[in-house]
């Protein structure tokens, strides 16, 4: 019995993380970029009446997606990693181009926050800087992302 349950666990931890070290860069990055289109979702949802608007809450969550749209860089090593990928070649190849869209990324969210400093907060300055950080994510992903 301790042994199928050891087995299930294995098995479980795998299924969990898709099979990818939650620990190596690639799962690292992918965690983030997991976190950030769930708030990136949340804040979007309650822009178009899909989750209720709460004004404290949309502050929250736009200084989520901020210090979040600063972490993922930094699990791209320097040279492409083991591991089924959704990035392409040209990030590790077109490096500076690449950096120029995660800047880009991060002034977008600061933008995002920003627009929420002063209640109450103007909704359709917030629509445009949501979709200012989402463009931003496809240009990203049009460039750099295999589909």
């Amino acid at each position: 019995m301790l042994k199928r349950g050891f087995l299930l666990a294995i098995v479980l931890s795998l299924a969990a993380c898709g099979g990818v070290d939650p620990d190596s860069p690639l799962g690292k990055r992918k965690a983030v970029f997991k976190k950030m289109l769930n708030v990136s979702e949340d804040l979007g949802g309650m822009l178009r009446g899909r989750i209720a608007y709460n004004e404290q809450l949309f502050a929250e969550l736009a200084v989520e997606l901020d210090e979040l749209s600063h972490e993922p860089w930094q699990y791209f090593p320097t040279v492409k990693d083991d591991g089924k990928t959704s990035a392409r070649d040209d990030v590790w190849q077109r490096q500076e181009r690449f950096q120029e869209l995660a800047r880009h990324l991060e002034g977008t969210t600061a933008r995002l926050v920003a627009s929420t400093t002063e209640a109450p907060f103007n909704k359709s300055v917030l629509a445009l800087r949501v979709q200012a950080v989402e463009d931003s994510c496809e240009s990203c992903h049009q460039e750099f992302r295999v589909y």
